[in-house]
This record gives C-alpha cells, structure tokens and sequence, in this order.
C-alpha cells in the first residue's frame, strides 16, 4: 500500500426496492476481468458498481436468501445463496439457476483442479455438491467430512470450520489432507494464496464472551506446518493476502485500523485507519492489488486506494453499456428535398415493386461447356465436327446450365481456425462442435453406381487465409485415426500410392528396415517412404505431407525422362503417371534396400516383390530361341480381344484370375532383330514363372472401352486370390474354387489378400481427373480385427466405406489405376525391430572435421541420447516460392497459393548434463533449389551460406539433417523449442505431443488469444534481449531451454498463473514487444554464436556459465530489465 492511499469513494448499498429498507453488505468481490466491483445482500439480489465513481452498473436477483459468495467466471458471474446457486452474465441476464432439496445451508464455494469449469459447494450441512459451469447442473453430491463457513482455493481447497480448525482439501477428490486447529472458538475471515493461509478468529475468554485473537495465524502449504504468527493488538478481524506480493497480508480490525505487514518480516509493518462511525463488516482487495473494499454496519461500502492509478483488474476487458436510443430526426419535407434522403418505413401491404411471378423473363441460359475429352476425340469435316457422345445424356437432351453452375463440386470449405477462435472467444454459449462435421459428412453417402461423382469423391481443396496452410481446418475432412496427405504440393499425384504402400506390411517393414539403417545417400526413395510411413503412423489422423519424398522424387536422374513429373508432362494422364511412378518405385526398392550390406535375409526370403521367371524368345522365321531373366516386379493387365460373335449369342465373361494368369504369363508377339538372320523378324515371347512374390502389385492399364467393362461388373475384382506354380506355368483361384484347393489340401496354394488399389476419378466438365486411394487398413493393424476396415484416402479426406462400394468401378468416372495384393500370411505382421536396430552413429559423426570455425560439439558415446532425453530444437528457413495473391470479385486479397520455405539450417541444443546448452548439431542445408528470399532478418541466412563452393559452415544434405533429427524421434528425445510447430512443418517430420515441449504453449493463457514471441518472453523473464537484429537458431534453442527452466521453476513455487497474467499485462502496455535495448546512444549488436574450442585448447571456457537461478525463495521472482515488478 503506497503512501498516498486513501477512501477514494463511499456510498451506501442501495435498497433492493423503491421502498425497500436498506440492507446490510453479505459479500464483495472484484471483477477479475472487467473493472465492476459486486456487492450482495441478505435479500438475495446482487448489484455491480463501475469504476472508481462506483456507479451502479446491473442489479439482479441471484436467490431468495442472502447472498453468501461471489464468484467471477469469463462467462458471467456466479452466486451462492443459502439454498441455491446462480449464474448471470455480468449484464444481468441468467445463464443457468440450480436450486436442490439437499441445499439447506450453503456458506462457501471454490473452483475446483478442473480451473474454472467446475466449483465445489459446501456449508453447515453433510452434504458438498459439484456444479459442473458450462452445463449448469450438479454433476456429483458427495459427503462432507466436517461443516464449512468459509473456502479459498490455494495449492490446495482450504476449507475453514466452524469449532476454528482449517481443513485442506485435494482439489480433485476432496479428500482431507491435513486439519490445521487456527482457533480455540471460530474463524471470522480466512485467505490463501500461493504458499499461505492466514486466518482471523475468535477464543473464548473469561466471562464466557468470544473475543477476537490478537494474533493472526499463518500456515505454510507447501511443507504443511504453521508459521510465527502475525502479532495485531488492535485484534484482527479480517485478513486479506496481496494477489501481487506474495508474503504482504493486509489484516484489517473491526474499528478500522488497517495494518500492511510482510508475513516474513513481521516487525515492519504499514498503518491506515478508515473513517468508519460503527463497525466494518466485510474486507475484499481487487486482483490488481490498487483497491480494497470495506463494508461497514451503517450499510455503506468503501473504497479505498491511490487516487491517480486505481483500478480493479489486472487486464480490463471493455464494459458494455446499453445504447441509447436515438432521438428522432425532424425531416425536411418539402419539393426540393429528394425524396431518395428520406428512408422508408416498415410496410405491411404489398410493394408495387413486387412484380407477380407471370411479369418476371429469364434471359437466355448460358450454354454447355464441351468436354475436353469430346474434343480430343471429335472427327473434323467441312461443315463442322462430329464423335461419340461421351456426356451422360440422351441424344438432344437440354442440359439445365443454371443448376449446373449452382452444383456443388465439392465439399464446402470450413470455417478458417483463426476465424473459429475468433467466434469462440466472442461468443459465451458453447459454440457448435466437431459433431457437425461428421453430420455433413454423413450426409453424404458414398456410392459408386451413382451417375455423377459422389461429393466425397471430387478433388478437395486447401484455401488459404494470411496465416496459410497452418489456418485450413483439416480436421474437417478426417475424423479417423488415418492420416491424410496434402495435395498441395508438386506431383502430389503420388499420394494415392504411398497410401496403399504404407498399408502394405510387407512393404511398410522394408522401408522401415532400410530407414534404419545407415544410409545417408540423398536419393534413396527407400529411406524417404520409411520417412513417410513412420510419420504416417505417428501421426494417427493428423494431416501430414511427403514434401521431402516428392523432393527427392523430382530431383531423381531418372524421373524426368519417365514422364513421372507434372511439370514436364503438363496434361499428361495422371494414371498412366502412376502406374509408371509404381513400376519406377518398385525397381528402386530392391535396389535401395540391396544398397547397405548386409542386406536382411528378409527380403530373399519372402522375394517381395519380384516375380522370377525366365523369358524364352523364339524367331518365328528361323525358329531359333534363347532365353534371358525375366523377372518383373509389377504386371501390366492385358485383356482379350474382343471377337465378332455371331448374332444372338453372348461370349462368356473371363474372370479376373483369368485375366491375371494370362498377364502374368505374357505371351506376345513383336518385331525385333534375330542374331541369326541378321535381320528384324517376328519374335514370339513367353514367360516360365518360378515363383509368387510376397506382395503382387498390378497396374490396371485401362486403356479402351472394352477393357473397362470388365470393372463395371460389381464384385468382379475379388478380396481373396489363390495362386498355384506349377511347371512354370500360373493357376489361379478366387471365390468357392479357391476354398476348394484350401480345403483339399494337394497343391501348394499361395492365398493372397486384397489390401487396396488406387482409383482414377473422372469428374468430367466441372473438376479435373484426379487420384484417390482405397485400403483395407485392417490388414496392418497389429492385431487381427473382426472385419474388413475399407477406407477412402482422397488426399487429405479420410472416410471409412463400406468394400462393396470400395469394390464398385463405374466406367463413367471410377476406374482402378494401381491394385494391391498380399500373402495373406503376412497380413498384420508388423515388425517393430527396427527400432532397436536403429543405427545411431550419425549422431556422433562429424561430417566436416576441418571445418574452420564449429559452432557445435558433437555427440559422445556417453552421452548417448534416450527415452525422455530433452533437446532443445530451432530451425531457420528461406523461400522457395512467393505466395500467389489476387484480388477477388469483392475487392480483398485472396491467397491462392502461400508462400513455401525449404529447411536452411538446423540446430540441436543438450538440455541437460554437463554440456547443457552446447549444440550438437548445426547443420547448414544445401539448397538444390532456387531461393528467392534467404530472409536473412528472420534466418540469419545470407548468399552463399547454402552454396558448398563458398559456405564457410558445416553444410550437409536435407537427407542428413534429417535423419538425425528422425533418430532422435524414434530413441524417444522430448523435442523442446519455441513455436515449433512450423519447424516441424517445414521439416517434414511429425513428433507426438508427448514428446514436444513448446515454450509458446507453456507461457500462453488461452482466454487471451496471442501468443507470446521468444523475444518477449526472453527480455521479460531471463533478463537478455535477442533477436535485435536476425535470428540465430542456436541463440533461440538456448533461450527456449532457459524459459523451459524458469516455468518449471515458477510451477514448482505455485506462481505460474500469476506470472502469466502479469506478462500479458506488461505485454498488452508494450505492444508484446521488448523495447530496444540501447547502449551509449547506440544499438547493442547481436552476439553471434561463441564458437568451441577444441578440446585440450589452452583458452579458456568459452560456453556460457549456467548462472543461478532467478528464483531466491519459494516466492520470490527476479524481474526482466524495466519489468514493473521490478520496485
């Protein structure tokens, strides 16, 4: 309390009627929020007062009897009475009202461990209740272990009796942890705060009279024993902790006499005497700590504080006023004014503008588009053009061009996540929740014998508010546990595939395998998929992206002259990409995995993929024949010729086992040169098959009508396929065959089951053809579930469907591309020891040795990283790509696509040991595509840096940084930074939440909606201005390590809460932003990263010192530079 402290305001409390008698003041309490000051009475009715003046602001009745406490909650106010409870908004409307039988004497409540969604009730009666706020209900009744008068939630619920004893209470079951006696009689006023409960009480004297104690007791929480009491002759009779400085209690007599004593210090102590001409009756001090309110026997209440800076809350949100209704405007009516300037009135009779239905002409429609398709096929002629009518209409049926253009093409985009925290913060009811999504996806039912593509099936498209990607709703379009892939992203087309091969096991445990092992070779597309797969898999239904994966794939020798990339095949068919994408990915398996010696026995023994066979060509003129290895890791179908019939008579349809066995048999017929007749001859090939593979991958190769009715046949593609080796030649079995070769037992049979395939869509003239994939995820679940799990991966749309539409093709638009078959004895083997092979020796190399200047430290063996390990992470990044913006039809800017970064520099800090804050990685990237901005103030990235022909860093591959970042993942690190989760975005890599620890997570109150910046934090709580000129990503990680130390520190003391608010508070005066730290007149240069010395140098340390730490008691905080808790 500073010197200039005075009654700044006093009226009495107003009657509850016009002719009501006034009552006297049952309870105050301050509005943590807002800058009202509450007040009931014994009637029931609470009152609000505003500002210093005290001006009555709302008045409601919250019961029918006395008004108890007071409680403040974001969304209103809430108050206890004897035999109910009430919740208004601080307006004055009620939000919820619970009144129960077994309410019979109710005096105190608390908010509960579950913060401000639940309070505790109790009172002079057996019976506690548990409100639950957002329901407004009593969610439990449970029994009381003594009668209450008086609650205060602290580390713990410190609940006062009426014999004077103060239980504490479990915040989460209630249970009693300690009775601490404070009185001989009763208490008359308790507090607790941070590590103390204070208490005023009486004792029985001589005489037989109670009579309040000269002493004020204190408690400790934290070690659960009582302290020195607070000596107060004057006799104390309320008590009151300082919400700011934790050891100041102000104790207050029923006469006055005002005492601001440090509960450490008790000798010094601050006098005040209020001007009251009876006796008070109630103490309540403001949140901010500038206020304190007095209530006295004369029914007035009192306002004390400093008359220049007074206020209630720490953070004063707005008050809403009601509007004053607007005066009337005299109109000028007379001929000269027009008419136009004079608004219009309500009308309840017709308008003569309202035309009847009869009057009203629709201008001529616009016309069709014409498929581009028709076109591509359409036969020119003098007079014009002509072809096959390939629309799903009838000859000279009109199309209805208005309600095609109103169509949805695709599923409504959502609400931005900005845009929805906004809303939310905004409104006080409980907004609409994630239900709705799956009602509107629910709505609509997937269907492949539709004739227009079913919704769930159209392309899906990612918008882009300013925040970009990190703002779209993903979770919109996915509710499984399946994760979806962005689609975004050059050669996405790719998606379809990855997901069918990551829910191949067989093909899932190789990538992995090999992704574990040491390979660093940046062009390894095995490594890259065990990337994807694994983060796939951790990801559990968290939108992901193969950003490196595609990367890699563009780089790739081979890729370009393939025609497997979009932008050197523009207009190319995307499913003819895939399946040569799947022959490519394929070859490159085998030949990545057989890369690292040794390779697993694994793959020889299940020949994944290949099929062996010998090839026999023979020379249709000489009849000569050699033959050559002819094996193949993917199967193009081939299907029969259609042959002229005789009229009347139908062909039978071949199944499609049929058709495999003649595709994988292959015989065809070809010019090519014989080295016998020295000349080009008709060969004639054949295949002799040696073996199954483990997994039969098979490009559908659709490429005439003909061919495409085969799939228009529901079911023709069977889930289960049997097939025999026998004399090179290939049997194959589906259906109740199948069952009769297993039951029989006399060949062996290799069953193969069906694990998903990728589909073409077509959508026609309103959507361009894309790619979707559909699996049976229960085929690489650990363990076997009951049934078949089918689900659609349209990118980013994830939908569980039913295997008989997943098994429906319609040749209008739903065609297969890619088909996927396994061993059936191989479903759901997942093997998980790569992990414990993981060969962890990039960590501990050093990839450049002579480097001139090493910011970093590398690994030892002894400080071998594991399960729970904390590293502190930052990452900087360059652009790549601007964003693409335009204006829209409304006149407001519109991202159509945002800006992309690449990965420029990585480091890794330890978290602990005696190394703590050294780096052990700091890997430069080496960029291999073009920058356009190195953003060099945010990155601290210049030209040349990326470049390996001027970089005087420690540059390596993407490859590398990466995978020391994937092992220390898969070894279980706990990743420790500042915002990470764009560094792990533009990394390409998905780290579970419980092994993240993010700065801007822990130092964020959610009711605020901002987010705290590194800087910020760093010159408020550590004392050190960052960032004052770029970024470094070391300097961040070791900033972020400090802050981590410092909320451990502030949790451990119980003061988290009240630091984050005063944080805000000081942010909100500064802008959030640290002011400049100067030096002489001149800016103070960012320091750059000390550079190590090597070990057995004769210089001396040159890492940092770890200083003490900022906290130098249970309760104490050292303040930032300039902070204002600083005094």
């Amino acid at each position: 309390m500073d010197g200039d402290w005075e009654e700044v305001n006093r009226l009495p409390l107003p009657p509850s009627g016009e002719h009501a008698v006034p009552t006297p003041v049952t309870t105050l309490a301050f509005d943590n929020s807002h800058e009202l000051l509450w007040a009931g009475n014994e009637y029931g009715r609470v009152t609000s007062f505003y500002g210093t003046e005290l001006t009555q602001y709302t008045s409601f009745k919250a019961g029918e009897d006395p008004v108890r406490q007071i409680l403040l909650h974001d969304r209103g106010v809430i108050a206890l009475c004897s035999r109910s409870i009430h919740m208004a908004m601080r307006r004055g409307p009620p939000i919820w009202h619970i009144a129960n039988d077994e309410m019979k004497d109710l005096r105190c409540m608390s908010f509960t461990s579950k913060g401000t969604s639940e309070i505790l009730l109790a009172g002079l009666q057996d019976t506690m209740f548990i409100i639950d706020i957002e329901k407004g209900t009593v969610s439990k009744q449970i029994p009381a272990a003594d009668h209450y008068t008086i609650m205060k939630r602290s580390r713990h619920i410190c609940a006062a009796t009426k014999t004077g004893a103060v239980n504490i209470l479990d915040s989460t079951t209630f249970n009693v942890i300690k009775t601490w006696n404070a009185h001989s009689s009763l208490i008359n006023d308790m507090d607790a705060q941070h590590d103390f409960i204070v208490t005023c009480g009486y004792s029985l004297r001589q005489g037989q009279s109670y009579m309040l104690d000269p002493l004020v007791n204190v408690f400790d929480l934290k070690n659960m024993i009582s302290l020195p009491p607070v000596p107060f002759p004057a006799g104390g009779a309320y008590v009151r902790m300082h919400p700011r400085m934790s050891t100041t209690s102000i104790v207050v007599s029923q006469l006055g006499q005002i005492h601001i004593v440090d509960l450490m210090n008790v000798n010094t102590s601050n006098v005040r005497q209020a001007n009251v001409l009876s006796y008070l009756s109630m103490v309540e001090i403001a949140p901010s700590g500038e206020a304190i309110a007095l209530a006295d026997a004369e029914f007035n209440i009192h306002l004390w504080g400093s008359p220049n800076r007074i206020r209630f809350a720490e953070l004063s949100n707005p008050v809403d006023f009601a509007e004053p209704e607007d005066d009337h405007i005299a109109l000028d009516w007379s001929v000269d004014t027009p008419l136009s300037s004079i608004g219009l009135p309500y009308y309840r009779e017709q308008l003569l503008s309202a035309w009847p239905s009869h009057m009203i002409v629709e201008v001529g429609a616009p016309p069709s588009e014409i498929d581009p398709q028709y076109l591509a096929t359409m036969k020119a002629t003098e007079w014009g053009g002509y072809g096959r009518n390939r629309r799903n209409k009838k000859r000279n049926q009109v199309e209805n061009t208005r309600t095609a253009e109103k169509a949805p093409t695709s599923l409504q985009a959502p609400k931005f996540l900005s845009e929805k925290a906004r809303e939310s913060a905004n409104d006080t009811s409980t907004e609409k929740k994630i239900s709705e999504v799956a009602d509107a996806l629910g709505a609509t039912e997937i269907s492949s014998l539709q004739t227009d593509v079913p919704i769930m099936y159209r392309i899906v498209e990612i918008k882009y508010s300013k925040f970009g990607v990190d703002d779209f709703d993903f979770a919109f379009y996915n509710e499984t546990s399946y994760s979806g892939l962005e689609n975004h992203i050059s050669n996405s087309y790719a998606n379809s595939l990855l997901q069918v091969l990551h829910y191949t096991p067989l093909i899932r445990n190789l990538a992995l395998q090999h992704a574990a092992t040491s390979c660093i070779n940046d062009k390894c597309l095995l490594c890259e998929m065990g990337f994807v797969f694994d983060m796939l898999d951790k990801a559990e239904g968290t939108i992901c992206h193969a950003t490196n994966l595609l990367k890699t794939l563009s780089i790739h020798p081979q890729a370009g002259p393939l025609g497997l990339l979009e932008e050197d095949a523009p207009g190319a068919s995307l499913t003819n990409m895939l399946q040569g994408l799947n022959r490519f990915l394929l070859d490159k398996i085998a030949q990545d995995y057989r890369s690292i010696p040794p390779h697993s026995a694994a793959f020889d023994q299940y020949k994944v993929l290949a099929t062996p066979a010998t090839m026999a060509i023979r020379c249709m003129s000489c009849r000569s024949e050699h033959t050559r290895p002819g094996t193949s890791f993917v199967h193009d179908l081939v299907y029969p010729i259609p042959k002229t019939l005789p009229r009347n008579s139908r062909a039978p349809k071949p199944s499609f086992c049929q058709i495999l066995k003649a595709s994988i048999e292959r015989e065809t017929t070809s010019r090519g040169w014989c080295s016998r007749c020295q000349r080009y001859q008709s060969l004639a090939t054949r295949k002799t098959i040696h073996g199954a593979p483990a997994v039969l991958m098979l490009n559908a190769a659709i490429n005439s009508p003909e061919a495409k009715q085969f799939w228009t046949f529901p079911g023709w593609l069977p889930e289960e396929i049997g097939i025999i080796i026998d004399q090179g030649q290939v049997y194959c079995y589906h259906g109740d065959d199948l069952k009769l070769h297993i039951q029989r037992g006399i060949h062996n049979i290799t069953v193969y089951s069906l694990i998903g395939l990728a589909a073409n869509v077509t959508s026609g003239q309103q959507q361009k053809t894309h790619l979707v994939s559909l699996v049976n995820v229960a085929h690489s679940q650990p363990m076997v579930p009951a049934e078949s799990q089918w689900h659609l991966f349209n990118d980013f749309l994830v939908r569980p469907t039913k295997s008989e539409d997943a098994l429906t093709f319609n040749s209008t638009w739903k065609i297969p591309s890619v088909i996927t078959y396994q061993i059936k004895a191989a479903n759901n083997r997942i093997d998980t020891t790569w992990k414990q092979n993981l060969d962890t020796s990039l960590l501990y190399m050093d990839l450049n040795p002579n480097l001139a200047e090493k910011r970093y430290r590398p690994l030892t063996p002894d400080e071998a990283p594991g399960e729970g390990t904390i590293i502190a992470l930052d990452t900087e990044f360059v652009a790549i790509r601007q964003p693409e913006i335009e204006m829209n039809s409304d006149g407001e800017r519109e991202t159509i696509r945002p800006i992309a970064y690449a990965l420029a520099r990585v480091s890794v800090v330890r978290g602990a040991g005696e190394n703590e804050c050294i780096p052990f990685i700091d890997d430069y990237i080496v960029s291999k595509e073009h920058i356009v901005d190195y953003l060099t103030s945010y990155s601290g990235i210049v030209s040349g840096d990326l470049d390996p022909r001027f970089s005087k860093h420690n540059l390596v591959s993407l490859k590398v940084a990466y995978k020391k970042l994937w092992i220390l993942l898969n070894l279980g690190c706990k990743f420790l930074g500042h915002g990470l989760k764009q560094d792990f975005r533009v990394t390409n890599i998905h780290v579970p939440k419980a092994q993240v620890i993010d700065t801007i997570d822990l130092f964020f109150v959610k009711a605020r909606l901002r987010k705290l910046s590194l800087a910020f934090l760093a010159w408020y709580l550590l004392r050190e201005d960052i960032q004052l000129e770029t970024h470094d990503s070391i300097e961040d990680a070791r900033t972020a390590l400090k802050l981590y130390k410092k909320y451990l520190e502030f949790s451990d003391a119980g003061i988290i809460e009240t630091i984050l608010q005063d944080i805000y508070r000081t942010g909100r005066e500064m802008n959030f932003k640290p002011p400049a730290a100067k030096k002489d007149g001149h800016l103070i240069q960012r320091m750059e990263t000390p550079t190590l010395v090597a070990d057995g140098a004769d210089s001396g340390p040159s890492t940092p010192i770890k200083r003490p730490s900022g906290l130098s008691g249970p309760n104490v905080f050292i303040p930032g530079k300039a902070s204002p808790f600083k005094y």
